[in-house]
């Protein structure tokens, strides 16, 4: 689907829709819990689908409705399952440890950019842990019983694999230690982790060089759980509200561990008025002026911040974004190319980005890249153009958020299909 996005000005109320990362994480914890789970929230994605259907082919069952999923726990694990993970990482390194710990004889594949992103150095450790795994890259066989132990994981490559780790750990007799051999990064991402385990009755341990799982311990259904608003696909709201008018954006949770929540005082820095009021986060236009961002435990808000900071007076320098270039696109080269088309003065670096701010961009043509994230900010991205903006192979929005160009309009976008 291509659409044109004609010069238009967004403001209004919205309600952030419930948050992926945090419902891959309560799916998986809920499929491997000792009783059902009713899991609330708005809405689905592709991501989530995908999530779905992988711990189906594990032993899972599900019911799925509109505004809730119950989860019947997995009873005897599969001895073999086919794991499609589509385009979502986090289902492939999520649910490779937890296979390889229930002694399931799995093959992984996936599509997009998936089979180009390596599960090293998690395969390394899996295979000294009794699992053996044929390549590196998907499709992947796995195959073993995976055993408890110390895994030793670099901090700075990607929280995921942290993440299918500690997850894994209650399903092992002697649960398990991580040793992280670097500073870790995107730790939100890990402490979101940690709160949805102790949801389901998992306490892990911070130890000097990282987490542990005490033995004994297993997952137990709280009966019923609800998903919380998402601050990733929020943020693309709350910066919509930096360049047009005034957005309010609901169900925003300032207590919670995703690292995304950091949009607001990142908007704040640059300019934008921001105020909140409980789970409300209100942002409206002002002057904007350049900072330097560190993407070390932001990454997926770059492509968004970079939107903003197009017209941001001055020269915004956005540094330790390296792991931009392993996502859904090389999302330092697809930001550049994005908003460069339209007009930006934007410098792509090996491991970030310079911009230099104009007071409007120009509009014209751009590609989605294939990336959800891409799109979106594209969208917001619109606002401070001059023309229109056409963007192509604009549903993979669905990836993530499948409503976003309804809610796009609802809010006064001027869209039309082509």
């Amino acid at each position: 689907m291509d659409i044109r996005i004609s010069p238009s000005r967004l403001s209004g109320r919205i309600s952030a829709i419930s948050s992926k990362s945090d419902a891959h994480r309560a799916l998986i914890c809920a499929a491997l819990s000792d009783a059902p789970t009713e899991l609330a929230l708005n809405g689905s994605s592709v991501d989530i689908e995908t999530t779905i259907r992988c711990l189906q082919s594990l032993g899972a069952a599900f019911d799925v409705s509109e505004n809730s999923i119950r989860v019947r726990p997995i009873g005897r694990a599969a001895q073999s399952a086919l794991l499609d993970c589509a385009e979502s990482g986090s289902t492939l390194r999520f649910l490779l440890p937890i296979a390889a710990a229930l002694g399931c004889a799995a093959s992984f594949t996936g599509q997009g950019r998936l089979p180009e992103r390596p599960v090293s150095p998690l395969k390394e450790e899996l295979e000294a842990h009794g699992c053996r795994l044929d390549r590196a890259l998907l499709p992947i066989a796995l195959s073993g019983q995976l055993q408890s132990g110390v895994f030793t994981l670099p901090g700075n490559v990607s929280s995921q694999f942290l993440t299918g780790l500690l997850l894994c750990f209650p399903l092992l007799p002697e649960g398990g230690e991580i040793a992280l051999s670097t500073a870790l990064e995107s730790a939100g991402y890990v402490e979101m982790t940690v709160q949805t385990m102790r949801r389901f009755g998992v306490a892990v341990q911070r130890t000097e060089r990282g987490f542990r799982v005490a033995p004994g311990q297993r997952y137990r259904s709280p009966g019923r759980l609800e998903i919380c608003g998402d601050w990733s696909s929020a943020a693309f709201w709350l910066c919509a509200g930096a360049l047009s008018g005034e957005i309010t954006c609901r169900n925003l949770d300032q207590n919670s561990a995703q690292g995304d929540r950091a949009v607001e005082p990142l908007l704040a820095r640059m300019g934008a008025q921001v105020c909140r009021a409980g789970q409300d986060v209100t942002v409206r236009p002002g002057a904007l002026s350049a900072i330097q961002i560190d993407a070390g435990n932001i990454p997926d808000l770059i492509p968004v911040l970079a939107a903003v900071a197009a017209t941001a007076s001055g020269k915004t320098h956005i540094t330790n974004a390296a792991r931009l270039r392993i996502k859904e696109s090389d999302r330092l080269r697809s930001v550049t190319d994005t908003l460069r088309r339209l007009g930006a003065d934007i410098e792509e670096l090996p491991d970030g980005l310079i911009i230099r701010g104009k007071p409007r961009l120009k509009g014209g043509e751009v590609s989605s890249w294939g990336d959800h994230r891409i799109a979106m900010s594209a969208a917001i991205a619109s606002l401070a153009c001059e023309k229109d903006v056409i963007i192509r192979d604009a549903q993979v929005v669905s990836k993530s958020y499948p409503g976003f160009w309804a809610d796009f309009e609802k809010l006064g976008g001027k869209i039309a299909i082509l």
